[in-house]
């Protein structure tokens, strides 16, 4: 039996780079010529992708276990796209995959842009996108639209909750700020789509701790209840209680909470005896009425949804809107329930 052939470190260590994937070029550059390639593929060491495209993991994206799952998925997209692409520059949503920003839909098509908008033919499966200039960076030795050119290419193809999260994740883990909120707004001009997407901004929530609560919040404001306060503080006698996802104000003064539970994405007993504790704290007081979801209802879009529930639940306690409340409440200073 003829030895498998041992692959160049530099081969190797592209592979690791750009989540399995290799390019006909880098195999050209490193002494793997197209013979060597088919033979791999035989031995089912590879795959061929598409055109000019190899994975270097021969299972199927699907059965791979890793805890980054879903970002390893994107993140691959994005690579598929800019090594299918001649001089690919990643644009759009897998441009924002390379950057980190979060709330993406896993499955991304691949798309890369040649500088200038050159045309290139490209393999199945990959998208060429012919745009204009635009501010650009490097990545790993290739280049990627810069945050807000890649949200003006991304946003218009999402849908308004995935538009939504992803703004609201780049608010919260730095990678926008309101400068860059306002240059997206001159960018998104005279784009298709636009106008819907431009309407989206404003509803970007740099509070939104997560995907799961971005979808909540858009649920309480479809159904007519939007929170009267997010990420609020309580306080019990300066001694601190717990921090907490939503809050809406009762006439009677008590609070309404709602957590949205992160164990669809976490698990693990140091997260369990945390949100014991953090429960247990809440409802000690006859001053909070507190309420669950797990982030999975939060994000499903089939049955009843989270805004519709609480809608029923916050007219049966008297809630009434307009009432914000602050960052942080004390109960101890707060004015307490009335009684007739």
């Amino acid at each position: 039996m003829r030895p498998q052939r041992v692959l160049p470190q530099s081969l190797l260590s592209a592979a690791a780079a750009q989540e399995g994937l290799v390019s006909k070029a880098q195999c050209d550059a490193a002494g793997i010529n197209k013979d060597a390639v088919a033979l791999l593929i035989r031995q089912g060491r590879w795959r061929r992708v598409t055109r000019r495209v190899y994975d270097s993991d021969p299972e199927p994206v699907e059965r791979r276990l890793r805890d980054d799952f879903h970002g390893h998925v994107r993140r691959r997209a994005a690579w598929l796209g800019m090594l299918a692409v001649p001089d690919g520059i990643a644009t759009g949503a897998c441009a924002l995959a390379l950057l980190g920003v979060d709330g993406l839909p896993s499955d991304l098509v691949p798309e890369a842009a040649r500088p200038g908008g050159m045309y290139a033919a490209v393999g199945a499966g990959v998208v060429l996108r012919r745009y204009g200039s635009f501010a650009d960076e490097p990545y790993r030795g290739r280049r990627i639209a810069s945050v807000v050119p890649a949200l003006a290419q991304a946003l218009p193809l999402l849908s308004r909750g995935e538009a939504v999260g992803v703004l609201s994740a780049a608010l919260r883990e730095g990678h926008l700020d309101e400068s860059g909120l306002e240059d997206l707004r001159g960018l998104l001009r005279g784009r298709r789509g636009a106008a819907r997407v431009r309407c989206l901004l404003d509803l970007a929530e740099v509070r939104d701790g997560s995907t799961a609560e971005t979808s909540a919040r858009l649920s309480f404001i479809d159904s007519g209840v939007p929170p009267d306060g997010q990420q609020v503080t309580f306080l019990s006698g300066g001694v601190f209680l717990a921090r907490v996802d939503f809050v809406w104000s009762l006439p009677d003064g008590r609070y309404v909470v709602v957590e949205i539970d992160g164990r669809a994405f976490h698990s693990g007993d140091a997260m369990l005896a945390d949100d014991a504790t953090r429960q247990n704290g809440l409802v000690a007081t006859d001053r909070l009425v507190v309420f669950r979801f797990p982030a999975a209802k939060a994000l499903d879009d089939g049955g009843r949804s989270v805004g519709e529930e609480m809608a029923d639940r916050l007219t049966t306690l008297g809630w009434r809107p307009g009432s914000p409340v602050p960052s942080l409440i004390d109960l101890a200073d707060a004015p307490g329930p009335r009684t007739p």
